[in-house]
Order: C-alpha cells, then structure tokens, then sequence
C-alpha cells in the first residue's frame, strides 16, 4: 500500500473521513461518558462507524482516539489504560480499512504549557504513549489534530517522529477573525504554523474543524503561499454551527459541501474530509467531487 505522502507524489486526491463524536451519541454515547471507553466495552459499534465511512468510500479513516492522551483519560480514571485504548483504536479502524489507510487520531491534551498545567516531560511522555499505542494496532499515519498552540502540536510531532515509523501529520483549529485574517485560539496565523511545523518534519500540514468548507479555501491559500510544496488536508465542518432548540446543528448538506470541493482542491488540498456534522452521505457526496476532479487531471 505503501505511504499516503507517496500516493500524493503521484497525483492521486485523497478522500478522509467525516465525523464521528456525534456518530458515538446516535449509537448511544451518553453526556460524560468517555468516548474512547467504546474501544474496550463497545468495539462492535466503533467498528460499524468506521465501516460507513469506507463504505461511503473513504480513502482512509481515523481512530476513535482524540481524546486518547492520559490527560484526557483521568477524567474518567483510564489513565492507565492509555496505551490500550490507542491499540484497540487503531485495531478497530484497522480491521474496516481493509486495502485503505488508518489515520490515528491525537486531539489536545486540554493542558497549557504557558500557564504550567503541565511540563514539556509530561506532554512528551503522554503523546509517546498515545502514538506507541496508535502504531501498535495499525496505523498507517498519525493524525495530530484540532491544535491551537504550537508548542504542543511540535512535542506532539516530537514524540510522534522519535517513537514510531508512522507518517506525521498536523492540522490547527483557525477561526476567521473581524479583520478577515485566520488565526487559532492562541493567535497562530496558518503561515505561522508552516513556518513553526514543516521544520519539525511533519509531512503534511492543515486545518481542520473551526470552519465549513467555504473558509477553508483561504486557509489553504494561505499555507500554500508559505510553502508551496507542503501536501494539505482539509477537514471542515458541514458549515458554521447554528444554535436551535438547545442543540448545535451544523447546516451544510451533503450536496452543498460537495460543491466547494473543487475549489478546496483548486486552492492546493490534497486531502478533504469533513470534521463537526458531517456524515458518511457527506463523505459519499464528496467521493462524487474528487472523482469528477480527479477525471479531468487524468491525461486523456
């Protein structure tokens, strides 16, 4: 199968997969309960997520591990089965990827650095764990994702690049600010965050959650100009969320993000997906638009 950077090299756009917190809650997820606690109890149903999403025809899928690290897991007290939860989520994706490739999610630790929550020992050692534990059960890549600070996405890498033979990638969390500008919760520009990670050896780079489909076409614009040879993934929510009747609903239709995808690619993307509300109809619709996108760069 080889690496997903090399399949890029060739040309080849890259179908990721859609959500899936809000996939957990329809299957009977309940508020407090631990996501991640499903890989152990509940494989069965977390295999069935991630089965929709090949068979929506994903190129790959990730793991129900973003909140995997042990910060995230003592909340619940797992944190000692960290390791274990991480190889039963790759195992899990694993098994329904088949041919495709497993993408091991790594979220934020919820832990700041600059206000001494936690010491760059800690941090290390926790990524260490999850990605150890990601590899073990099969991933192909390793997902570092939803970033806002930069000093924890390069540990993250960090860790990731030391301890395992995984691909690297790395996506940040940009919200458009009054001005128009993208920025993350801690002020990171998408041109700061080429300049800061590239280096590290990440061998992708991109947003992902934070904005539908339509903004993520300046983002990609942007990381592009800093650095034109960096591939690019695009996770995007199904549009900005709407509040209605005590529910978060995001409203873009499966046909609606389709038809920005085109310009997403047009932008520099390599890979699309979809993040917060997006479903595997969403995933199916895409499918469609880098298979059109696809045909017309084929050389006839």
């Amino acid at each position: 199968m080889g690496k997903i950077t090399n399949q890029l090299k060739k040309g080849r756009i890259l179908l990721s997969d859609g959500a899936w917190g809000t996939f957990l809650h329809e299957k009977g997820l309940q508020p407090g309960e631990c996501p991640e606690s499903w890989n152990l109890t509940r494989p069965n149903e977390v295999l069935g997520i991630a089965r929709s999403y090949i068979d929506a025809g994903a190129d790959m899928i990730e793991t129900n591990s973003f909140g995997g690290s042990r910060f995230k897991l003592e909340k619940y007290g797992l944190a000692d089965k960290a390791f274990e939860i991480n190889k039963a989520a790759a195992a899990i994706s694993r098994q329904a990827a088949g041919d495709k490739f497993v993408l091991g999610s790594l979220g934020p630790t919820g832990k700041i650095l600059m206000m001494g929550d936690v010491t760059e020992e800690e941090l290390y050692e926790a990524f260490r764990e999850q990605c150890t534990g990601l590899e073990a059960g099969g991933a192909d890549a390793l997902m570092i994702e939803t970033m806002s600070d930069l000093d924890e996405a390069r540990l993250a890498i960090k860790a990731a690049k030391e301890n395992t033979h995984c691909e690297v990638f790395c996506t940040m969390t940009f919200e458009k600010t009054v001005d128009g500008k993208f920025r993350s919760m801690m002020g990171v520009s998408p041109t700061d965050m080429v300049n800061e990670l590239a280096p590290t050896g990440a061998e992708l780079l991109g947003p992902n959650c934070g904005n539908g489909m339509a903004n993520m076409i300046g983002i990609v614009k942007e990381i592009k100009q800093a650095d034109p040879e960096i591939p690019v993934l695009v996770h995007a929510n199904a549009g900005m969320p709407v509040y209605k009747d005590g529910n978060t609903i995001f409203p873009e239709t499966p046909e609606e993000m389709a038809r920005l995808v085109p310009d997403v690619l047009h932008a520099g993307a390599n890979i699309v997906g979809g993040c917060c509300g997006t479903t595997p109809e969403h995933i199916r619709k895409m499918r469609e638009a880098v298979d059109a996108e696809q045909k017309k760069n084929r050389p006839s």
